[in-house]
């Protein structure tokens, strides 16, 4: 029995796996810790919400809405 994604929670997947990094690289976190952060202040439910117009635009962009979103929700990085 094989199972296979969707094309749009593939691309989903691969965005969110892409741009979790780049968000950790860019305020010097790992990777787990920046999943902490953004489950804990609200960026986690806008990058689930917002990836298909996240991924359009460039990464760095992506990562500073999804920063300004954590921020407004008391996130200090």
């Amino acid at each position: 029995m094989e199972s296979r994604l969707d094309k749009e929670t593939s691309d989903k997947v691969s965005f969110i796996t892409y741009i979790i990094p780049k968000f950790a690289d860019a305020y010097k976190m790992n990777i787990q810790g920046a999943f902490f952060y953004l489950k804990k202040y609200g960026g986690w439910d806008f990058l689930n919400e917002h990836w298909w117009a996240l991924h359009t635009d460039n990464p760095f962009w992506a990562v500073r809405d999804m920063f300004e979103i954590c921020r407004q929700n008391g996130g200090l990085r």
